[in-house]
């Protein structure tokens, strides 16, 4: 028999854990389990690329652990990349063959140093964020993953691990690493309840964002307040409207959402009758998420202890890979010094 492809994906322990994060990747992630070899990361060392609370990191790392089992992702596929210094290692033998002007031309490079300079003049845009799509790379090649589940806006990011697998597979000449596919998955297009016009984000603010472990009374609360009409919409559906459909057909309530659509058609649409379904749809898929990550949190010790586990486990294959690209690029490994 074959063994399973290999999936590997990873996640910043930044920001709550909002249902845009949860509909955009983990709930994919979960699926994925059933069907792949799979390894998910918890990438502390890329939360360094932007400014940081670094007494806030650990607790942040651990928190986002909890959470994602408690979503669904089992123990032993998580790894938390600070635990696995080869990263590091590999990243810095790719940087040795990554042009200066292929990292010139990454978008999200752009992206995020805007952020960092609307943060204030104190905040300084490191060559870690201009360098960190070749620990990226490292990341993924590191455990010669088949599959990579991606959004569109990560597809360049990708190109790049490609590019350099490729790159090293023809400098030592053997096809050594396997080129990474992307594995694209329809994702549901979730805004911020708040402003209907950007896509749900951890970083705009609590208003912005909907936390995947709020209390019943929370999302109740938010989902009531989000916005619907914007101005005069010429008969079509409003961004806001639009975004509570999108909500409603994500949290699984498809009678809901096909009843609801025929109101809008009809031109019957109650938002305040969409929003309360909306509520309860969603406080009743978070619902086993919360009762699991309250049995989590009651052995807080037995989850980490799991998890450092795992963590050395899938370490093992990292130091395998990084052993036999050492010595294809002529670096001696420890037991040969």
């Amino acid at each position: 028999m074959t063994s399973p492809k290999r999936v590997l994906s990873c996640i910043q322990p930044t920001g709550n854990l909002h249902l845009g994060r949860y509909f955009g990747a983990i709930q994919n992630w979960v699926g994925l389990q059933e069907k792949y070899e799979c390894l998910y990361g918890i990438v502390d060392l890329h939360a360094m690329t932007m400014p940081y609370d670094p007494k806030k990191l650990t607790a942040a790392t651990w928190e986002l652990a909890f959470n994602l089992v408690a979503c669904g992702l089992k123990p032993e596929n998580i790894f938390i990349q600070s635990l696995i210094p080869e990263h590091i290692e590999l990243s810095w033998i790719f940087n040795c063959m990554t042009g200066f002007g292929e990292l010139g031309k990454m978008t999200q490079f752009k992206d995020k140093s805007r952020q960092v300079q609307e943060k204030g003049s104190d905040a300084q845009i490191t060559s870690g964020l201009y360098t960190y799509p070749v620990l990226q790379a490292a990341d993924i090649l590191i455990y010669r993953a088949d599959y990579v589940p991606v959004g569109k806006d990560q597809e360049q990011h990708l190109e790049l691990t490609r590019n350099i697998a490729g790159r090293f597979n023809h400098r030592t000449g053997k096809p050594y690493f396997v080129l990474p596919e992307p594995l694209f998955t329809e994702i549901p297009k979730v805004m911020s309840t708040a402003d209907p016009t950007r896509k749900m984000s951890a970083s705009l603010g609590e208003k912005h964002n909907i936390n995947l472990f709020a209390s019943p009374e929370k999302i109740v609360k938010q989902i009531r307040s989000a916005v619907t009409d914007t101005g005069d919409t010429n008969g079509l559906m409003s961004p806001g409207v639009e975004n509570l459909f999108s909500l409603l057909k994500a949290a699984g309530a498809e009678d809901d959402h096909a009843a609801f659509m025929q109101h809008f058609e009809n031109g019957t649409l109650r938002y305040g009758d969409l929003k309360q379904a909306v509520s309860e749809a969603i406080v009743s898929m978070t619902e086993p998420f919360r009762d699991r990550k309250a049995e989590i949190l009651a052995d807080k010790k037995a989850m980490k202890a799991q998890i450092r586990s795992s963590t050395q486990r899938i370490r093992s294959l990292a130091q395998e890979t990084v052993r036999e690209v050492k010595e294809m690029m002529g670096l001696l490994n420890v037991r040969q010094a």
